[in-house]
């Protein structure tokens, strides 16, 4: 059954709306119980696997032209960049001269239950980067292009874009970062006792970023007559933001003490395999994606590449909404080529 998970939070969110907006909330719950009453959507198939680095798989795309590798981030699958046949980026890339590949970072399990986010960098993601055989353009989403911009300065690769990074993490809202440490605070005795950091709390964490944005979502659904398409992709995109995997230990305390309490990204503190990871520190051409009204990666946070390129969408809608193939998809495509020609 698709919904927001984990429930009970999400309807005491509704009920902090309902003190100030009564009818928002009682839409959202109306939202809420259309999404709960739809049918299953038919699964779509995993592309191939290229190859393998633990449990993390490289997708093939297929397409022809320059080898681009997109990271997704570890939170929430990877099915984002191929929501569904008609708003898949990766698919609609591999028609216009480009060969796509999709980093799947797997289910976490044996050595994976140790790994920081810099294992997953060293251990992981480089290394399928160098068994590419050629240097590869580099696209990172989210936590995913943070991770990207580690990766581009410890591997060849041919160019890097960031799409709705997060870097100076400082550059949060002292609200935002409060509400962050405090969750942190509250979840961090069971993910020691577990040994893993549970989707439910870490959407916890993206809830926190944007509460009025969860609940006002659900209640645009019930109050828009969508057509069936629409009503296939909301619910797809509802059932991709409320799973995934849980994040190991080592990552979501790098994550939450390292990323978003010290901001050791946006200082000039983060060293992987040696090496500090910067902006500044980038030999590949370099583009930075960032949206103006992102409310979980304001635009504040971006790394500060000079070559920038800023929408007006949200931090999922830039990808998948029905602007995304004009302000995203055609630009970025755009971008890969003229590097190719060039």
């Amino acid at each position: 059954m698709v919904g927001p998970r984990p429930l009970p939070l999400f309807l005491e969110l509704v009920k902090m709306v309902a003190v100030r907006d009564p009818q928002t909330a009682r839409n959202a719950l109306e939202g809420l119980r259309k999404v709960q009453g739809l049918p299953p959507l038919k699964t779509r198939p995993d592309r191939a696997a290229l190859m393998m680095s633990e449990s993390t798989l490289l997708r093939d795309y297929g397409g022809t032209g320059p080898l681009v590798v997109f990271v997704p981030s570890l939170i929430n699958p990877p099915t984002i960049l191929d929501i569904s046949e008609s708003r898949s980026l990766l698919g609609w890339l591999a028609t216009q001269g480009v060969h796509p590949l999709l980093v799947d970072w797997g289910p976490v399990s044996g050595a994976q239950r140790d790994m920081s986010i810099s294992d997953y960098i060293t251990k992981v993601l480089v290394p399928l980067l160098q068994d590419l055989g050629e240097p590869a353009h580099l696209v990172g989403y989210c936590l995913g292009g943070t991770m990207a911009m580690a990766a581009s300065q410890l591997a060849p690769v041919l160019s890097l874009a960031l799409i709705a990074t997060p870097w100076h993490f400082s550059k949060y809202s002292d609200a935002s970062r409060m509400a962050l440490d405090a969750l942190w605070a509250t979840m961090h005795p069971t993910a020691e006792a577990m040994g893993l950091l549970p989707i439910e709390s870490l959407q916890a964490m993206f809830w926190s970023l944007d509460p009025d944005g969860t609940v006002a979502k659900y209640a645009r659904f019930a109050t828009m007559n969508m057509p069936q398409d629409e009503i296939a992709l909301f619910q797809a995109m509802e059932g991709w933001a409320n799973s995934g995997e849980p994040l190991p230990l080592a990552a979501a305390r790098e994550l939450f003490e390292d990323f978003i309490a010290a901001d050791i990204p946006g200082a000039g503190r983060w060293i992987c395999d040696g090496r500090i990871i910067s902006p500044q520190s980038l030999s590949c051409p370099a583009l930075d994606i960032v949206s103006t009204t992102d409310r979980i990666v304001p635009a504040i946070t971006a790394s500060g590449i000079s070559n920038r390129l800023e929408l007006d969408r949200g931090h999922v809608g830039m990808v998948t909404g029905s602007q995304a193939h004009a302000q995203l998809w055609m630009p970025l495509r755009d971008w890969l080529l003229h590097l190719h020609k060039s």
